[in-house]
């Protein structure tokens, strides 16, 4: 099987990215050159100052590589290469873990079903029974087989969206699932501080990216480790959308960097003539019926605090305990948890059909190869180019996230409660309205259900037109709007201590307005307001 079975050691990928860094800073100046490190220093110096007297053992080794290379700025072009050149080598050594067949083969055969039912039982008794079925738990939609044949002869790229820190491991347990070989994924350094947990995710094909570190040398070998990794046939999966959505809602623009490298990794393929050097990328849209770190997301979100802090260090995940309950719970709702895996298609963006060949806009097959080569046959390097491409792609692949979010009760419930707490206190904007008093929060059931009927009669329109997915709970037409609701509450009964909906007093509902924005988010961009709203809510003009 290709991919990640021959991934190197840590000394061959850091020549592999020290030759890397060589050729992008070969033209530049003394100065940019000078710029490049300085800009290192200062931005490291920044971290290891905010973190005074939390930082660990390797935090004060790195700070002493920092101020071997902060006495290189004053010295000529060759200090420069040579500091540049030693953290490149430590950052490798770092990123890089080796993957471990044997170590892989233990955890997908043996760890998926013992995790999973320990998770799921009420007691030990239940841990060997025979009629547990993970299947009704995790449900993978699309087309497994297709992209097993892809797989043989294309590089995949798998592009997620990102909702939860067990996104990861839920991924990993649907691919393997579907006969798919293993992918290489960064995870944040964070979740490394478990030992055990840390070891796994190694041999399993994660690398370390370390958020903190935002200087310009740092990304640059990320992106250099991607395109290496891609170029040997890792088959890959990375969230273009950054970071885990605060909002709740479905990515709508996504980071390019790692996008690029798929494109960079393909031209590089095709100029050294390596077989089998296509890449295609696989959309794929998760939904789950609860989030476990949902309270702090939207919170972060609402503080406006995600646009400066990348990644969230204190939330609900770093707490085993409160993971393993979430898990344990969410895990025993019957399929809760739903991985699309979109229509594959390739780096322009173009669907291809069974056999990887690109479908242009007339329906029959294009040479996608023309797009970077010139007319002797030659790759032509673009960056300017490339990143229109890489725009292109990554417009398509928001395209796809929205047309397979798939809907579930937890959400429409949420999106009506949040659209009848807006229709009972009018004027006022999103965050008044997660200030509301606990009085304040109460709507009458009856008002939330003619709103969700609403809704769902809209979604039935949206659904025929394959714009968007969903999974309800088998009812009739007659009661649908009641069945969703009381679905979706007792859903959010069974983790959250102040659920998004919950009965009050006199036939009302209890709102909690955060929740309700983060899980009715899930339907943000499909145009439902004006028919959650109503006429009675918007002078006549919905």
């Amino acid at each position: 099987m290709s991919g990640i079975y021959d991934t190197p050691d840590s000394r061959t990928v850091s020549a592999s990215l020290q030759r890397r860094l060589g050729d992008r800073v070969s033209g530049w100046s003394d100065d940019r050159l000078q710029a490049y490190l300085a800009d290192v220093v200062y931005l490291e110096r920044r971290r290891f100052s905010a973190a005074r007297g939390r930082m660990s053992d390797e935090d004060k080794l790195e700070a002493r590589s920092i101020e071997a290379a902060a006495r290189a700025i004053h010295g000529d072009r060759h200090a420069h290469l040579t500091a540049l050149t030693t953290l490149v080598d430590r950052y490798a050594h770092e990123i890089h873990n080796r993957f471990s067949h044997r170590t892989h083969r233990v955890a997908t055969q043996l760890v998926p079903g013992a995790l999973t039912r320990l998770l799921t039982s009420a007691h030990p008794g239940e841990l060997f029974g025979r009629d547990f079925d993970p299947a009704s738990r995790l449900c993978v939609l699309g087309d497994g087989e297709r992209l097993r044949k892809l797989a043989e002869t294309h590089t995949l790229v798998l592009a997620p969206t990102h909702l939860s820190n067990l996104d990861s491991p839920i991924l990993g347990y649907a691919l393997h699932n579907v006969g798919l070989p293993p992918f290489i994924y960064g995870a944040g350094l964070n979740l490394f501080g478990n030992k055990l947990m840390g070891f796994f995710m190694s041999r399993l094909g994660a690398y370390t990216v370390d958020r903190r570190k935002r200087h310009r040398l740092y990304k640059d070998t990320l992106v250099d480790y991607s395109t290496d990794a891609i170029g040997r046939r890792c088959h890959s999966l990375f969230f273009p959308g950054g970071t885990r959505s605060r909002s709740g809602k479905v990515e709508k623009s996504l980071k390019r960097g790692l996008l690029g490298t798929a494109i960079q990794a393909w031209q590089e393929g095709l100029a050294a003539n390596r077989p089998n050097s296509d890449i295609v990328v696989v959309p794929c849209t998760l939904s789950f019926a609860l989030t476990l770190e949902a309270e702090t997301l939207i919170e972060d979100d609402l503080a406006e605090a995600g646009k400066a802090r990348y990644i969230i260090s204190d939330d609900e995940f770093s707490e085993p305990r409160t993971v393993a309950s979430f898990a344990r719970k969410v895990l025993n709702l019957d399929s809760a948890v739903y991985v699309v895996l979109g229509e594959p298609m390739d780096l322009l963006g173009n669907p291809i059909d069974e056999d990887g060949h690109s479908i242009g806009p007339g329906g029959g097959r294009i040479d996608r190869r023309r797009y970077v080569m010139d007319r002797s046959g030659d790759v032509v390097f673009d960056k300017q180019r490339d990143r229109v491409y890489t725009k292109q792609l990554a417009g398509r692949i928001v395209d796809a996230y929205h047309r397979d979010n798939l809907v579930q009760s937890t959400h429409l419930a949420a999106f009506a409660a949040w659209m009848a707490l807006r229709a009972k206190h009018p004027g006022r904007d999103t965050w008044q309205l997660v200030f509301t008093s606990e009085a304040e929060r109460c709507v009458p059931r009856a008002d939330v259900l003619e709103r969700l009927d609403r809704v769902l009669t809209e979604i039935d329109h949206i659904v025929e037109a394959d714009g968007i997915r969903w999974a309800l709970p088998t009812t009739t037409d007659r009661d649908r709007a009641t069945a969703v609701l009381d679905h979706a509450m007792q859903r959010f009964r069974s983790f959250h201590s102040r659920p998004a909906i919950a009965a009050g007093p006199e036939r009302g509902l209890v709102i909690d307005p955060r929740l309700a924005l983060y899980y009715g988010n899930r339907l943000d961009g499909y145009g439902l307001e004006p028919a959650a709203l109503g006429r009675q809510d918007t002078g006549g003009q919905a």
